[in-house]
């Protein structure tokens, strides 16, 4: 392929996926974009979040750079409607008069790790993420896939916590453990336990109406709800200050030799495949020491995710695991998750050159575009 010579763009990735070439447009947070024919793909550099006029423009521009090379058989796209990405992919889309095909965010998750690994599917896909647009409306964030190509299906997911608040629930942690406390039946603790917050006194009430309440399978928003509930950040002032707090705590304390087993019984899992977290969380409710309640949080939750894909493995006789999503780069999660299910004989795969998280999920939804693409040339024939 020949690029414009921009600084914005990597060198390109070798794919094991002939086809057509598509452009994807990434997501809303740490948006970059993809092009990818004739057997290679090239990303291009990090956006940052689609929250600014110059970051839209940014984008807009390096649309136009990848145009440069012809126009795609295809364009790709978050299956969320209102991302600029998205609008912006379906207006260019229309105007080359070629299909806009929109991607499920965790199925692109899944996808780009599958791209960068040259792993044609099908195989598990783990994405564990802050939040994506779900088929069924939702917001996911624990995902449990079998991907191939361009489908893809929902094996299970995390059991859904509500966001009191909405969106405020994603940027005060308190208020996923107040939730977390409310399903415990302990809700009268909300008020004490979160005292400087002004909103504790009323919360309780806000979470007794769901319709108030949407619910999230996120694993971002678990990881927020241990660092309320252990103290270490009530309110974020910058993007995932939460877990970054609590990886921080949890690895000073194994490095001080506080190894900790997985806790017992502290998940479960039920004949529809949700992963159940909520025995761990409210243990932590109980937690004294921070540090060591952040260690228990990370070893556990590495152990019942390890669980929760055995069982799937179990039952589809796949021995492929990709994992994926932005909670990837908690280097005591990657690690000890990658070696739970390595030691049970699987094939693990993650990223290599790009990130886990939406910074590379262009590349995925490239790969799912191309694989629309070939299928329908295939039916066609």
């Amino acid at each position: 392929m020949n690029f414009p010579s921009l600084p914005p763009f990597a060198a390109p990735l070798p794919l094991a996926l002939a086809g057509p070439p598509v452009l994807a447009f990434g997501a809303w947070f740490k948006n970059a974009l993809c092009r990818a024919q004739d057997g290679v793909a090239v990303m291009s550099e990090s956006v940052g979040d689609l929250d600014s006029p110059e970051a839209r423009a940014h984008m807009d521009a390096l649309a136009e750079a990848l145009l440069a090379s012809g126009v795609p058989a295809a364009i790709a796209h978050d299956l969320h409607p209102d991302f600029h990405s998205s609008r912006r992919a379906c207006e260019l889309a229309e105007h080359l008069g070629v299909p806009a095909i929109p991607v499920q965010h965790h199925h692109a998750h899944v996808a780009a790790v599958l791209a960068e690994n040259k792993h044609p599917g099908p195989a598990l896909g783990v994405a564990l993420d802050g939040v994506g647009f779900g088929t069924d409306g939702t917001a996911w964030g624990g995902e449990l896939l079998r991907v191939e190509g361009a489908s893809f299906e929902r094996l299970g997911h995390l059991d859904p916590l509500p966001l009191a608040g909405g969106d405020r629930a994603a940027r005060e942690p308190w208020r996923m453990a107040a939730a977390v406390l409310h399903r415990a039946g302990r809700a009268g603790e909300i008020a004490g336990r979160f005292a400087a917050q002004p909103a504790a006194a009323m919360l309780a009430q806000l979470l007794d109406r769901a319709a108030l309440c949407p619910p999230t399978s996120s694993l971002g928003r678990v990881f927020d709800a241990a660092a309320g509930l252990l103290g270490l950040c009530p309110v974020m002032r910058v993007e995932a200050e939460a877990a970054i707090a609590l990886e921080r705590a949890a690895a000073e304390y194994l490095d001080r030799g506080g190894n900790l087993p997985a806790e017992a019984g502290a998940w479960i899992i039920d004949g529809a495949g949700r992963l159940d977290l909520m025995p761990l969380l409210v243990a932590l409710a109980d937690e004294p020491d921070a540090a060591r309640g952040a260690a228990r949080f990370h070893v556990t939750l590495a152990a019942a995710l390890a669980d929760w894909v055995l069982h799937e493995v179990a039952r589809t006789g796949l021995d492929v695991v990709a994992l994926s999503g932005g909670c990837l780069h908690n280097r005591i999660l990657s690690q000890r998750l990658g070696a739970a299910l390595r030691a049970h004989g699987l094939t693990v795969l993650e990223a290599q050159r790009l990130s886990p998280g939406d910074a590379g999920l262009a590349l995925g939804q490239a790969w799912v575009a191309i694989h629309h693409l070939n299928r329908g040339a295939c039916g066609a024939a």
